[in-house]
């Protein structure tokens, strides 16, 4: 006989209840998205390029996927290393974070009905008990890495927007004034993210 065969059997564990994230805060976890290619460009200079590479449609909202590369300039390896840093450390260099200031990073959209959202609107506050209302609302999504040199840095980011527009016109809009980028914006057509849900798959059918 084993040395454990005589040992009490462990208790039953309770089952913990799925913890069900609000459709505003994040993109549904049983859905496979429907990618659409982008390719437009929010700056395109000598000194920086900014561009909305794609969106992950799904069927409550999307994901957009944003881009930039700098070039060094006559910054100092200090005033470089800091900027590295604020383009690698999405919270550190948002508009009202400590060490961000009023020149950080901000994206934002406005739907065609006159609404609009930030991305550093709802950074600060917690889910549970939020209430958006109707939206839109516009949140980071997590960063898609980057890398840095002494003469250039490449980096990216990931924004969840819901609800997913579906008429008219979203205009997208950035500003950085620490790097040199006023304010710019870019139309999307609410046609392309309403085609996309059509392929939206969920993860499980249903019976029947």
């Amino acid at each position: 006989m084993s040395f454990f065969d005589d040992l009490p059997a462990p208790p039953e564990r309770p089952r913990q209840p799925k913890f069900v994230v609000p459709p505003w805060a994040a993109p549904p976890s049983d859905e496979l998205p429907a990618v659409v290619p982008l390719g437009l460009f929010l700056q395109r200079s000598q000194r920086m390029v900014m561009a909305v590479k794609g969106a992950e449609v799904y069927s409550t909202g999307c994901v957009l996927d944003l881009l930039w590369t700098i070039r060094r300039g006559t910054e100092s390896d200090a005033e470089w290393g800091s900027l590295t840093e604020r383009c690698f450390n999405g919270p550190s260099f948002r508009y009202g974070t400590p060490g961000g200031g009023s020149g950080g990073f901000r994206l934002g959209v406005a739907y065609p009905d006159g609404r609009k959202a930030a991305a550093d609107e709802w950074s600060y506050r917690g889910i549970e008990g939020a209430d958006p209302g109707e939206g839109p609302v516009l949140t980071t999504a997590g960063g898609g890495g980057g890398s840095g040199s002494d003469d250039e840095v490449t980096s990216s980011v990931k924004f969840w927007l819901w609800p997913l527009p579906t008429a008219g016109e979203l205009r997208i809009v950035a500003q950085w004034a620490d790097v040199g980028m006023d304010q710019e914006s870019v139309v999307v057509s609410g046609d392309v993210f309403a085609s996309a849900a059509e392929r939206v798959q969920p993860y499980w059918r249903t019976p029947g």
